[in-house]
């Protein structure tokens, strides 16, 4: 096999290959004649049709299978015999296939970036740590309570907690703007699901009245047309239905899967699980810090096979989100590749970064961190060791876990080596940062 490579540009190489027609033809008299060995034609015996029959009827069908397989393993081959790590598949270009000919191809292809580490050590990272209160778990349970909410209409005027169904339209400069506009709309007043301003409009509103608002857009709103933008809203509402919270008792307590045990059991379950996402916001935050910096102190070139990859990830992990799609759902123009382009990019970089990390720290996933965390999923699963079983016989699965434990070790490597500043908060600044409040 003859091979010779050249950068064309940047992590771009182009790989020029032959390989001998002897290679070639060689693997396709072979797969022929075992194909004689089994080919029923009428007016021949199996097993006794002439070679030129059989390369009359086959012998294109073949070549094609075994050049692909030739060119597949011959690229890899030369790829390793001059040191090169492809990242994504090859463009494949034939050069020269004809019979009795040596094959002949280009490959072009992105490799790995080489990065280069840099100093960690002036990481400035917050850890903060918090308790959870019998308020907190109060707090909580209320709140589920609500999610259990029932609705009941009154006639009179409409207060902080009720659901008010509404028809709205909303104009701009006496313009009405996209996304602006509903009919039959139930709205929980004191949600904040709303923009602010317009919840607290409709408080003290009944059945039939029509009002108009005026509030004004965020200036970090999603909608370009109206960031800070000041509009007016015509409202009218339809109806007013009063909350109704469960009681906690024994039918409410069956719906999160409680039997028996009543108020305390239930309350010790809602702390377990808060404690549970306490532990995992509390990480999420440090390791975010970590990634965040890495990303900030290292420039790294990134393959567009990988982030094209990554893209794709994005998109169908959205539509997994959206649900089943309707016919003719085009996810390409609907879901355009700049939509993901950004957190695709970061998410390359990241995995180069810390792939180089735990390379040069030689840091390898310890067994029992893996076993920790797949027994902590577990938990929330009624049978644990059935999901600890299952996990531990699908590969896939599991290296996933260890990848996520691997994660972790990185940043736990780059917390030794940092500014750690330790802090306290509440339950409730961990879980609802000012921004998402």
């Amino acid at each position: 096999m003859q091979v010779s490579i050249e950068t064309t540009s940047g992590l771009e190489r182009r790989l020029t290959i032959g390989v001998p027609a002897d290679t070639v033809e060689g693997e396709i008299e072979k797969r022929l004649k075992d194909a004689a060995k089994n080919i029923r034609i009428n007016g021949f015996r199996k097993g006794k049709v002439p070679m030129k029959i059989v390369k009359q009827r086959y012998g294109a069908g073949v070549r094609q299978e075994v050049v692909g397989e030739v060119i597949s393993r011959s690229f890899y081959e030369a790829a390793q015999k001059e040191d090169v790590k492809p990242a994504g598949q090859p463009s494949i270009q034939p050069k020269q296939m004809g019979e009795g000919q040596d094959l002949e191809f280009v490959a072009t292809f992105e490799v790995y970036p080489e990065v280069t580490l840099g100093d960690i050590s002036g990481f400035k990272v917050t850890r903060e740590s918090a308790e959870i209160t019998d308020e907190d778990i109060d707090n909580m349970i209320e709140t589920l309570r609500k999610h259990q909410a029932t609705y009941e209409v009154v006639k009179r005027a409409s207060a902080d907690g009720d659901q008010v169904n509404i028809d709205f339209t909303g104009t701009k400069d006496g313009e009405e703007f996209e996304g602006g506009k509903a009919q039959g709309h139930n709205l929980v007043l004191g949600s904040n699901s709303m923009i602010p301003g317009f919840e607290d409009g409709i408080v003290g509103m009944k059945a039939g009245d029509e009002k108009t608002i005026k509030v004004t857009f965020p200036e970090d709103y999603q909608s370009e047309d109206l960031k800070g933008a000041d509009v007016e809203f015509a409202i009218k509402v339809n109806s007013v239905s009063e909350q109704t919270l469960p009681e906690l008792k024994k039918p409410f307590f069956q719906t999160f899967g409680l039997e028996k045990g009543g108020i305390k059991a239930f309350q010790k379950e809602v702390k377990a699980n808060m404690e549970r996402e306490l532990k995992n916001a509390l990480k999420g935050k440090v390791k975010s810090q970590v990634m965040d910096q890495l990303i900030e102190s290292h420039e790294v070139d990134l393959p567009k096979a990988l982030v094209g990859n990554e893209i794709d990830v994005l998109r169908n992990q959205m539509m997994q989100r959206f649900g089943k799609q309707p016919e003719g759902f085009d996810a390409k123009s609907m879901l355009p590749d700049s939509m993901f382009e950004e957190e695709a990019k970061r998410r390359v970089a990241l995995g180069l970064i810390v792939g180089e990390v735990v390379k040069s720290a030689n840091i390898k996933p310890e067994a029992k961190a893996v076993r920790s965390m797949v027994e902590e999923i577990a938990g929330t699963y009624e049978e644990p060791q059935e999901v600890i079983d299952y996990y531990y016989s699908q590969r896939q699965m599991l290296a996933g876990i260890e990848s996520a434990v691997l994660e972790d070790q990185v940043v736990e490597y780059i917390l030794e080596k940092a500014d750690v500043t330790e802090a306290t908060a509440t339950y409730d600044e961990i879980m609802q940062p000012k921004a998402e409040k």
